[in-house]
């Protein structure tokens, strides 16, 4: 049995040693800006009647969404936008408020733009 046991958790290690190489992106959603890459913006324009307080940004082939991409303590008010630079390329960005959220995925351009914006319909 003490062998079983240890084959356990030298697999069990083994994993979790493996899935904590790339955890990072699939943690954070990577960064919005490789090194090297040209770049472009997302903007993310609220237009809803309530504050939203997470932008999830990650690159298209990310298994997550991440975290949240708003400096800390900003909330995007009725009304507000606010521009994210990234590295050219797809992009998936959620946009939150505790009780809906609203996806998309966009392709930004080198030197290019892609304004979102956040509906009460959409």
């Amino acid at each position: 049995m003490t062998g079983l046991k240890t084959l356990s958790r030298g697999l069990a290690l083994g994993t979790f040693l493996a899935l904590g190489a790339c955890s990072g992106d699939l943690l954070t959603g990577g960064p919005l800006v490789r090194p090297g890459e040209p770049t472009g913006t997302i903007v993310v324009h609220n237009q809803t009647s309530i504050s939203v307080p997470a932008v999830l940004i990650s690159a298209c082939d990310v298994g997550s969404y991440g975290l949240d991409r708003l400096p800390d303590g900003l909330w995007l008010d009725p009304g507000d936008s606010y521009a994210f630079t990234v590295s050219a390329g797809c992009w998936d960005v959620a946009v939150g408020n505790g009780y809906r959220e609203v996806r998309q995925r966009m392709q930004v351009r080198a030197g290019g733009g892609v304004n979102f914006h956040v509906t009460e319909e959409a």
